[in-house]
């Protein structure tokens, strides 16, 4: 008897901001999958933008954990992956378990007094086991003091000196030994009505005065850095990145920018995961006309189209859902539509089984019209 062939599914869904990893939404997906195809072959992607969920996404060698302080100089324990061995060790840091936005109480969020201090120990820390290369996923920080904090911490642990911006006493060189790579999807510059205090500020908590305070002390910073670096990296594309992280590591490390997207994706083998399949169902929070702009979704679906592979979109939410279909998505399902409004949809268990009836309901209705 000939064996029937079982179908395959590739499931790279983003994180569910605030409700479910991006492992826990795949999971979600498989579960609804199998439900309705007992049979069928389902390869569940980890996927992160340079966001919640990086390090994860990027499936490092090992994990070693180092003391630092969040985005409000609170003592944390952070974790971070190593790949590599020796000279070649690359370690790979995730902005957002350091001073990220969602590890800060909404009552205490205030990008006035935020700072990337931790993330600068962290770094020390990957520097004195010998890491010279760095990957950093930039997303969903707390903080807009364009990486002070980080390089004042980098100071006090490679330097042994204190303060900054007293650049004269700052051999930034040896930073500059260091390879960075930024995972970020954000373009923005440093400065300006698309840069970082102006366009992320107010995501973090910031006021309209506290944006118009955070635009010059970032411009001071910036010109007193042009001076001592004798470059001047403000405005390139990345550079707002983070509340200005972004222009740190471009301006100290000589860092570059990836698409974070791009990056997790190429790092996990996504295009070959593609061969033999029937689908991908990928999916984000909420959907819209900004989706198209670079984020996850859009750059699975670049890939899926370039194999001939239609794409499933999920979402919590969806607006426009026109301007996606037209873009290529073959699908876009919003799990929450129709559902009762006095069920908290970011409930992590009504998320989880929103998606798996959502397949499960699409998968039956497709096998029917067969």
């Amino acid at each position: 008897m000939q064996k029937i062939k079982s179908m395959k599914y590739v499931v790279a869904i983003d994180s569910f901001k605030e409700c479910l990893t991006s492992s826990e939404a795949n999971e979600a997906v498989r579960s609804g999958i199998v439900k309705t195809d007992p049979r069928a072959e389902v390869d569940t992607v980890m996927v992160s933008d340079g966001g919640e969920g990086f390090l994860d996404a990027m499936c490092p060698d090992s994990r070693v954990r180092c003391h630092a302080h969040d985005a409000m100089m609170r003592p944390v324990e952070v974790e971070y992956g190593l790949s590599g061995t020796g000279s070649c060790q690359t370690a790979v840091i995730e902005v957002a378990r350091v001073v990220g936005l969602e590890m800060i109480e909404p009552e205490l969020r205030n990008p006035l007094r935020a700072t990337s201090y931790g993330l600068g120990e962290v770094v020390a820390d990957a520097w004195r086991r010998g890491c010279r290369q760095l990957i950093v996923g930039l997303g969903g920080s707390a903080v807009s003091d364009c990486g002070i904090g980080m390089l004042q911490a980098l100071k006090k642990a490679i330097f042994s000196a204190r303060r900054l911006p007293d650049f004269a006493a700052f051999d930034t060189t040896l930073l500059q030994q260091l390879q960075v790579t930024l995972a970020t999807d954000v373009t923005a510059p440093l400065l300006g009505d698309r840069g970082a205090a102006r366009v992320f500020a107010p995501q973090k908590g910031a006021t309209p005065e506290m944006v118009d305070l955070l635009e010059r002390k970032a411009a001071t910073f910036a010109e007193a850095a042009a001076r001592h670096q004798q470059r001047d990296c403000r405005q390139q594309p990345g550079a707002g990145a983070a509340g200005g992280l972004g222009y740190a590591f471009m301006e100290f490390m000589n860092a570059k920018t990836e698409a974070g997207a791009g990056l997790v994706l190429r790092h996990n083998g996504f295009d070959e995961r593609l061969k033999g399949c029937r689908c991908v169902f990928t999916g984000e929070g909420h959907a819209d006309r900004q989706t198209l702009m670079g984020k996850l979704p859009a750059e699975i679906l670049r890939h899926a189209q370039a194999a001939h592979i239609p794409v499933v979109l999920l979402a919590g939410r969806v607006d426009g859902a026109d301007v996606l279909l037209q873009q290529g998505f073959e699908q876009v399902m919003d799990i929450n539509a129709g559902c009762p409004a006095d069920i908290d949809p970011l409930c992590p268990d009504v998320a989880r089984e929103r998606l798996q009836s959502s397949v499960a309901r699409l998968l039956e209705a497709d096998r029917r019209t067969k």
